[in-house]
């Protein structure tokens, strides 16, 4: 039942965002960005840890789940250090996963041609 629930809330919000791309003149970057920002705001809320708890990685997935990790790196680096932990907390929350995608695709690009489009 837990792969029913992500796979319907994750589809839920995919479907969402391609109506949102397909009916306004949105680029898809914005939209990109307006979903880590909605993740933050619905975990600023208090929403977003019931739809994760809910949904598991159909929440935690898409990007709604890094607007999420940067709220919470955010809130404990502001917890221990003050303001100044404003600008580190979303950094130490989210580097691992960043330096993952970085080295990971750096290794795609060593195996594969990548070549620009025309």
């Amino acid at each position: 039942m837990e792969y029913v629930r992500a796979f319907l809330v994750g589809g839920i919000i995919c479907a969402l965002v391609q109506i949102l791309l397909d009916r306004t003149k949105l680029m898809p970057g914005r939209v990109m960005v307006l979903l880590v920002c909605s993740g933050a705001v619905l975990s600023a809320v208090g929403l977003y840890r019931p739809l994760f708890d809910f949904a598991g990685a159909g929440a935690s997935v898409p990007l709604l789940g890094f607007g999420h990790l940067l709220w919470n790196g955010m809130k404990e680096a502001i917890q221990e250090n003050g303001i100044l932990g404003l600008f580190m907390g979303g950094f130490t929350a989210c580097a691992t996963g960043v330096s993952a995608s970085l080295i990971f695709s750096y290794l795609a690009s060593l195996i594969f041609n990548p070549k620009m489009k025309e």
